[in-house]
């Protein structure tokens, strides 16, 4: 009796211990946009904004007006709110605490999507609050980020978002991740 005591005991630990499943970012955009976003012709990033301005006011919102509409969508799928999710990325810092981490960060898909044109379109950024703070050495260096989702359209100087989260962890991609 001890025994199976322990045994189940390890099993919901393990269990409590247990990561999410990954949320691959296309499934935060509609069926609809995915197919745009497909179906999509090139985009040419040889432009003046290519030199990396994503620090300056407006640096990762949508500059040209003449992009497919898929490239501005606030669409989101309603599903995903209030979902707790597993999900990595790359961190565009925005607030620091005192001892010089992140608590407050765009989570964006790709590297560098932060310093090249067209960045994400809005229901491709999360803004992450994560009153804990991760110090962020690089924002070419991935991370997990685990937490409860919400559909929440954030604007500010930097960028548009159709998510935010409330950050429970986040931590560096290691190499046993892959």
């Amino acid at each position: 009796m001890r025994r199976l005591a322990c045994l189940l005991l390890l099993f919901c630990c393990t269990l409590a211990r247990a990561e999410l499943p990954e949320t691959d970012w296309l499934e935060l955009m509609p069926p609809e946009d995915r197919k745009a976003l497909e179906e999509m012709p090139d985009i040419s990033h040889d432009t003046p904004e290519a030199d990396g301005t994503f620090g300056q006011q407006g640096g990762l919102k949508q500059q040209d007006k003449n992009l497919p509409a898929v490239m501005y969508s606030t669409k989101t799928v309603a599903a995903f709110n209030g979902k707790k999710i597993h999900i990595g990325g790359y961190p565009v810092p925005l607030e620091s605490d005192a001892k010089g981490r992140s608590t407050l960060f765009f989570l964006v898909p790709y590297p560098g999507a932060c310093i090249h044109v067209p960045p994400p379109p809005p229901n491709q950024i999360v803004l992450v609050r994560y009153p804990e703070g991760i110090q962020l050495d690089d924002i070419y260096a991935p991370i997990w980020v685990d937490g409860t989702l919400k559909v929440e359209q954030v604007s500010n100087d930097l960028a548009d978002a159709a998510y935010a989260m409330d950050a429970g962890s986040v931590r560096l991609v290691e190499e046993g991740d892959l």
